[in-house]
């Protein structure tokens, strides 16, 4: 199913990017992570933030969280509170904000986030101490009521002094990326000068033994679109995007990082978890995120896949992009950053819209590592080393459990 987009006014107000803040298990902030994407670097090791002893699989990509956090608004207390995944998200928050050079205001700034399992680690400790031998009410009520995700984006509210709606979206692998999308469409169509948006989720055990239990984690290397895949791994991160006017960033001399164009955002009924094998509807989100930016496949320079190295899921995205991109199919740059830093789940789409930006911006196109034998379903040449490309316009592709599909366009700026 196709979700149109909401009547735009007459002359749409061009979207861009004034700050980008990014966490990943390569490292913190932009800079080295623009590095570890332009040079295809490896984020992976054993699972050291829980007990992974009795999982099939054992490594991740995690993070190494500073041990304080940024300045901001929160008191001690309040910093005291945040679990993994809200401190992940409040460094890259913090970033954005900076680079941006936004300010509190009292104008209403809406607030769009997506993740997949928000404060889930103070819900395990939660029920631990619930069932405990000897079960005790301290700091119950604190774990109950922060690991919700509407009190982590609060959190962000508070940090920096601003108010205005708050949307959480919730819609598996495609979540951050729907976030951006959600945010862009609220600037585009004038109901927002600006928007703050983007994506996290932090490693935790209920959620890594439930994809464990499934056989969906990789029990070797993990390597989208290679013809002996045999499943994902997971990471953790988050990134927000500032998004503003053209008009709005160029009244307050903002340095510009890019644009974003086009979203396009589908639903695939075929089944719970399997895409529908000839990917529809992801051919569906593509080509809908190219008619909203105004482009062909031929002008599409790069593509951040999703490839998260299942079978089913590269196999239907492979085929999605060959169809999508036609005779451009044989000289399009695909690649997928996964194989490097893991599946972030819900912060997947807004890092891997940062990784666009970046390399937009550098003019290089991101590597895979670990691809030996690429799936004859991919009918486009898949990067594999480091290079130097130019190009003005790249897409990004978050698919996710439950048929959840997400696709955004992004243009240089100049």
């Amino acid at each position: 199913m196709l979700f149109p987009s909401p009547a735009r006014p007459v002359v749409s107000p061009r979207v861009v990017v004034t700050g980008a803040g990014i966490v990943t298990p390569l490292g913190l902030g932009w800079a080295v992570n623009a590095e570890g994407f332009r040079t295809g670097r490896r984020a992976f090791r054993p699972v050291s933030v829980f007990d992974a002893s009795r999982q099939r699989t054992r490594v991740a990509g995690e993070v190494d969280l500073p041990g304080t956090l940024p300045a901001t608004r929160l008191g001690p207390r309040q910093q005291l509170r945040l679990e993994r995944a809200a401190r992940m998200l409040l460094l890259a928050a913090h970033e954005a904000w900076t680079q941006a050079g936004w300010t509190a205001t009292d104008d209403p700034l809406p607030l769009v986030l997506g993740t997949t399992s928000g404060g889930m680690s103070l819900e395990q400790d939660y029920y631990r101490q619930a069932i405990a031998a000897r079960p005790s009410d301290r700091q119950q009520v604190t774990r109950l009521t922060h690991y919700q995700v509407q009190r982590q984006a609060l959190n962000l509210a508070d940090a920096f002094g601003f108010h205005g709606a708050v949307t959480i979206i919730a819609n598996a692998c495609a979540s951050g990326a729907n976030a951006i999308g959600h945010a862009f469409e609220q600037v585009r169509s004038g109901r927002a000068t600006r928007a703050f948006a983007g994506g996290y989720d932090g490693l935790c055990e209920l959620v890594f033994a439930g994809f464990d239990s499934l056989q969906a984690l990789s029990p070797t290397t993990c390597r989208p679109f290679d013809a002996k895949r045999d499943g994902l791994a997971l990471g953790e991160g988050a990134a927000m995007l500032c998004l503003e006017t053209l008009v709005s960033a160029r009244a307050r001399g903002a340095e510009i990082l890019g644009e974003i164009t086009g979203y396009g955002t589908t639903t695939d009924v075929h089944h719970l978890t399997q895409p529908q094998p000839q990917g529809d509807a992801a051919l569906a989100a593509m080509t809908a995120a190219c008619a909203d930016a105004r482009v062909t496949p031929a002008e599409i320079g790069y593509v951040n896949a999703h490839g998260a190295g299942t079978p089913a899921n590269d196999g239907a995205e492979a085929h999605a992009i060959t169809r999508w991109a036609g005779a451009r199919a044989a000289t399009l740059p695909v690649s997928s950053t996964k194989a490097g830093i893991g599946h972030l789940l819900g912060a997947a789409g807004a890092v891997e819209a940062v990784v666009c930006l970046m390399a937009l911006r550098g003019q290089w196109l991101p590597p895979q590592i670990h691809l030996e034998t690429p799936d004859p379903a991919c009918g486009f040449p898949l990067v594999q080393t480091p290079q130097a490309a130019r190009f003005e316009h790249a897409l990004t592709n978050s698919f996710g459990f439950g048929g959840a599909n997400a696709t955004l366009v992004l243009r240089r700026f100049a």
